[in-house]
């Protein structure tokens, strides 16, 4: 703890001396004050009149909205903090804008919103719509995260991805598919135990169902105890509810009952998506499940149970979410890629089938360079996966019809490979010049 705690006193020390992590810089040439006329009036008129005679798209072309995204969030379940508010969120969407500009290229800036009002949250990210080639919602919580990612999906021709749901479960897929090449079983013969039944892990059961895991072998564990058809609490017309309810129809096909315990039991595969530990998975339940078990123990700061009190439990694949053990389960890993694949072909859309394409692509370049029960992920420092997945994804937006620009591989892999690469060089040339101290 004391580490963390250097971590903690480092961070705000460095915030305040650097006054945030992110300004505006031209990407455009500037020689002399007549450049202007070509940037601002009179000559910007034409690009403006262009858009206006041939469609909003066109401003995909002429700006730099392609490949803009806005981090949205309205403060109400950041981090471990929690419900701490839009302006205390504000260095967090600061943070993730700076991932998705260093991994992937891609610009991104934090809007905070002063609402807790779903309606209202849609009606404000609906009308700045035209500034934005997508949308990533950030740190919202539920069961109003599901119907804000689900409404603005439906009205929005820009990709809109909640991170906490989709790449999450992105992550988590990537993972299991892996974890269970170690082990040597097969994704349609397992049976999975996922604690915790809010955003991520519903998506996380849902996505690891479309990649073949049998929905009746997925037992999810709530606060209340394990989702099932006949659970009181969830035949209410409870708005809350009505996403566990739809989980509880199509998972536990036996009908179990009861806690963690209950659900763990004969599962081959234990992804913890809950509160803090230790403690909160114990020893004696990963004993109980089937040979070789996979444990995925991702709540932060500190997983449910020790990595190493699984291992000697019995468990063959341990993750975590932190980068101090092996394995970390990190959505690092998607959302750069995913967003740069999709912003590259200017998709109207992130669909399911972009998101299972990044899944397979982050497990597939994980193989490439072996796999392991140490290694069953890449690592955000692995720079050739984001230019790999997000080539995959892209790809995928063609083929489903989502994508308003069709291009080559050759074309895409030149294209995202630059843009990847960018930022690190002019990382390098500032800190050299002292630009950046």
């Amino acid at each position: 703890m004391s580490e963390k705690k250097d971590w903690y006193s480092i961070s705000e020390e460095l915030h305040r001396r650097y006054k945030g992590k992110l300004e505006v810089v031209p990407k455009v040439p500037i020689r002399s004050f007549e450049d202007f006329s070509i940037w601002y009036t009179p000559g910007v008129a034409e690009p403006c009149r262009r858009i206006k005679s041939g469609g909003k798209d066109l401003s995909l072309e002429y700006t730099f909205r392609w490949n803009l995204v806005g981090v949205v969030t309205d403060g109400t379940r950041v981090l471990g903090l929690g419900k701490i508010g839009p302006e205390a969120g504000l260095p967090v969407m600061e943070g993730k804008s700076l991932l998705f500009k260093y991994l992937g290229g891609v610009d991104a800036v934090p809007l905070a919103l002063a609402t807790t009002d779903a309606d209202k949250f849609i009606e404000v990210v609906k009308l700045v719509e035209p500034s934005f080639g997508g949308i990533n919602l950030e740190d919202i919580e539920q069961p109003k995260c599901f119907y804000i990612l689900e409404r603005l999906r439906e009205l929005l021709e820009i990709p809109v991805w909640h991170d906490d749901q989709q790449g999450t479960a992105v992550v988590n897929v990537a993972a299991v598919v892996n974890a269970l090449k170690v082990v040597g079983k097969k994704l349609s013969d397992v049976k999975v135990a996922i604690i915790g039944a809010g955003a991520a892990g519903i998506a996380t059961a849902k996505y690891l169902i479309a990649a073949g895991v049998k929905s009746g072998n997925v037992y999810m564990v709530d606060t209340k105890g394990i989702l099932h058809r006949d659970r009181p609490d969830l035949k209410t017309g409870d708005f809350a509810v009505r996403w566990k309810r739809e989980m509880a129809e199509i998972t536990n096909a036996e009908g179990r009952t009861g806690g963690m315990a209950e659900a763990i039991k004969g599962t081959d595969v234990l992804i913890g998506l809950s509160t803090p530990g230790p403690g909160v998975i114990k020893p004696e339940w990963i004993k109980t499940m089937n040979d070789n078990p996979v444990v995925l123990a991702e709540a932060n700061p500190v997983p449910e149970i020790w990595p190493w009190e699984a291992k000697e439990a019995g468990a063959k694949v341990v993750g975590t979410a932190r980068s101090d053990f092996p394995n970390q389960v990190n959505n690092s890993l998607a959302f750069p890629a995913v967003f740069r694949g999709a912003l590259t072909v200017r998709a109207r859309k992130i669909t399911d089938g972009m998101c299972l394409a990044a899944a397979y692509a982050i497990a597939e370049f994980a193989e490439r360079g072996g796999i392991s029960e140490d290694r069953i992920l890449p690592t955000m420092d692995e720079t050739e996966l984001y230019i790999y997945e997000a080539v995959k994804v892209a790809e995928k937006a063609m083929e489903e019809g989502v994508a308003r620009k069709l291009m080559s591989k050759a074309e895409l892999e030149e294209e995202i490979r630059e843009l990847v690469l960018r930022p690190k060089k002019y990382l390098k040339i500032a800190l050299e010049s002292q630009l950046i101290k």
